[in-house]
């Protein structure tokens, strides 16, 4: 038995779900092996009647049950995905690599009353806690009718229109007008009452490091009051004021990016076609997003992965001008290591280190850029990662086995894949990197292959390696990556070893 998609009704049929990308109507089914339940057995409504009206509160806060709730929320039948040629489907104009933002056209994916209709883009905002976002109206905390106040939120530093953002090769893995969105399409907003959200916000902030207040406190980085100022004097628990060295603080200016994905650049990017990545991103996702197959005339995608963020020293508008230095660390998330300073991988000192090295660019009449990714263990994340670590104390910790550890376990090495990396850069208005602080030959050919040169790059120094780390990275040197010392080849690596746990109590 099966269920008509739009229709709702049940039909009896042999045929398994076979979606073609070329076939817009091949993925109307779905396989169900009894009558649905609610909320499919819910009133028939137009495609339009899927949430309550606007102002409605929360339904939690009437004291309704959860099926009175749901109704509220959700009134309307189960619309499992749309079609090009359904009725009413009027998507509105999104012209990627146009040459200004008014005529590209604002990102909607809203499922509101007001934007369903003119959706342009599969998925949702905010990346992976739009799942938060949708616990949050399940739960009544949120409206879903909830219509953000962007006033006051403009960018207080100016990332300007480059050439790149014009350019469909360039940038294919975010929307460039993405900070713009509140003044750009306030008509669409405001007048067309279309749900249109910004996906990237740039502000200003002081950055409070120990390992800065440190390497102030040792002559390292100079206190210029401009970039570098002495922190105010700390507190004693007694309220008191402290007469302890307060340390230092770092003006930044900084950029969260959520990812909006062009499917046919990205497709391009990786060297696939756009018909296999969006079968794998819907197979592979367990079928989350229908649309992926089933609305190939719609070419943006909303992926629910994690951001990234931008960290300017100095001053912006120097990135897009060619007469400035400009030092980069382009840097993938390690929570365990960033964070809590775990000593087996060498990332935080690292990504230290390129601070500095970008603070004293800046100091220097340059900037600096660090770009944080969310990108945790490779790609693979932290459980995997984890499993990793496990195997690697239990079978010996030596730079030989470093990299053959993690395919066992994830069946390839990395999974970062850089290919998309490049996109901010060009957004940013960057044409050379004078200074990158990478080891990482995935990430320095990715950057040369956009069509952006690199000067110089240096490695991390060794005296700020910590020795359980020295696994990765001699392993990492065998391997290719980038290294100003000494090179170390297979025979090396196995004198190259961890320490156990049984070195430690735990």
């Amino acid at each position: 038995m099966q269920l008509d998609a739009i229709t709702g009704a049940t039909k009896t049929t042999a045929t398994p779900l076979e979606p073609k990308l070329t076939h817009g109507r091949s993925a109307s089914t779905v396989s169900v092996s009894s009558p649905p339940a609610s909320p499919i057995d819910a009133p028939k409504a137009s495609l339009s009647s899927t949430e309550p009206p606007v102002g409605t509160p929360p339904p939690r806060a009437v004291g309704a049950t959860d099926k009175e709730r749901e109704r509220l929320l959700y009134p309307g039948r189960v619309n499992l995905t749309t079609y090009p040629d359904q009725h009413g489907i009027t998507p509105h104009p999104l012209n990627w690599g146009a040459a200004d933002g008014a005529s590209r056209g604002p990102v909607i994916c809203s499922r509101l009353t007001s934007s369903i209709k003119q959706r342009n883009a599969i998925g949702a905002h905010s990346g992976s806690y739009s799942i938060y976002r949708a616990l949050s109206i399940a739960m009544g905390a949120l409206s879903p009718t909830h219509k953000p106040d962007y006033s006051q939120t403009e960018p207080p530093v100016s990332i300007p229109p480059q050439p790149s953002w014009a350019d469909p090769s360039k940038i294919v893995s975010f929307d460039p007008y993405g900070h713009l969105v509140q003044t750009l399409f306030r008509k669409e907003i405001d007048e067309m009452e279309l749900d249109i959200r910004p996906s990237i916000a740039v502000t200003k902030a002081h950055l409070k490091m120990s390992e800065l207040d440190e390497s102030a406190r040792k002559g390292h980085l100079t206190v210029d009051g401009k970039i570098v100022m002495k922190s105010p004097p700390a507190h004693n628990a007694d309220g008191s004021i402290s007469k302890a060295y307060s340390g230092v603080e770092v003006f930044v200016s900084k950029a969260a990016v959520e990812p909006v994905w062009y499917l046919p650049g990205v497709a391009e990017r990786f060297g696939i076609s756009e018909s296999l990545l969006r079968r794998a991103l819907f197979e592979d996702t367990g079928g989350m997003y229908p649309e992926l197959i089933t609305r190939p005339d719609i070419k943006v995608f909303l992926p629910p992965i994690g951001n990234l963020t931008v960290y300017i020293f100095g001053n912006p508008a120097f990135m897009s001008d060619e007469t400035k230095e400009l030092t980069l660390r382009v840097h993938d998330e390690c929570n365990g290591s960033d964070v809590f300073g775990s000593d087996i991988c060498t990332c935080k000192p690292y990504l230290t280190y390129a601070i500095e090295e970008c603070i004293r660019g800046a100091q220097n009449g340059g900037v600096g850029v660090v770009v944080y990714f969310r990108k945790e263990g490779r790609a693979l994340g932290e459980v995997t990662k984890y499993l990793v670590y496990n195997l690697r104390k239990r079978g010996g910790d030596s730079a030989d086995k470093y990299f053959k550890s993690t395919e066992l376990i994830a069946g390839v090495k990395d999974m970062r894949f850089q290919a998309l990396m490049p996109d901010v850069l060009h957004w940013l208005g960057i044409k050379k990197v004078d200074h990158l602080v990478s080891m990482s030959d995935m990430k320095y050919d990715a950057i040369v292959k956009s069509g952006i040169p690199i000067l110089n790059r240096y490695d991390i120094p060794d005296h700020l390696i910590p020795p359980d780390s020295r696994v990765e990275i001699d392993a990492k040197i065998a391997a290719g990556y980038f290294s100003s010392g000494k090179q170390i080849t297979e025979a090396d690596l196995v004198k190259t070893v961890g320490r156990t746990w049984e070195e430690t109590e735990h």
